[in-house]
């Protein structure tokens, strides 16, 4: 982890949001503030780790962190606001539902949240700052769940294998079956399909 932060102080929160480029679910964002005296072993972007890599930290950040926070914006508020402003909005809730105030937050990405905390954008932040790659693992794992939860809710579409993501898989499988409740109308793919029917 490379990123040189100008705060020293103990409550460094990193946020970092997943599921932005899925045609499906909710677009959720996790914020961690990492206790320095419990460090945990093998953090990095939630990307380059195994499922169940990913699953064994999850635990682990969630019983050793100072504080963490998952929240979400919705399909529906995607679809009202764009999936930018989505995105910065499941990132403000997340850092609203730490239970200990951040002094400091770093954000992964390149923009920031409209919001009153001091904080820094930090390109790759996930595999640069240790507190964004945990945030990146519990939003994952989160999110991974969840679709696997809908893929049997909705079966047919494959959500468990691709988590929404706009594969050729889940493409022939929305010409197929058409949009579910759960796929998002803004979003190009599934907005030609609505106009088409």
């Amino acid at each position: 982890m490379d990123f040189e932060c100008a705060y020293k102080g103990p409550l460094l929160a990193g946020v970092d949001e997943v599921g932005r480029g899925p045609l499906a679910g909710d677009v959720l964002a996790a914020a961690v503030i990492l206790d320095p005296n419990q460090p945990i072993e093998g953090l990095n972007d939630s990307k380059k780790l195994s499922e169940k890599k990913r699953e064994i930290l999850y635990d682990q950040i969630k019983a050793r962190a100072l504080a963490w926070s998952i929240a979400r914006a919705s399909i529906e508020e995607i679809d009202r606001i764009n999936i930018l402003h989505a995105s910065m909005l499941a990132m403000h809730r997340a850092v609203d539902g730490l239970t200990v105030s951040p002094e400091y937050v770093l954000v992964d990405g390149n923009r920031l949240p409209e919001w009153s905390y001091a904080s820094e954008a930090v390109v790759k932040g996930d595999s640069r700052v240790l507190e964004i790659a945990a945030a990146s693992i519990l939003a994952k794992v989160e999110r991974d769940r969840e679709m696997v939860a809908l893929d049997k809710q909705y079966p047919g579409y494959g959500l468990a294998g691709h988590k929404g993501y706009p594969t050729k898989a889940h493409i022939a499988a929305l010409q197929e079956l058409g949009p579910s409740v759960i796929h998002r109308r803004s979003f190009g793919p599934v907005k030609k399909l609505l106009a088409q029917s």
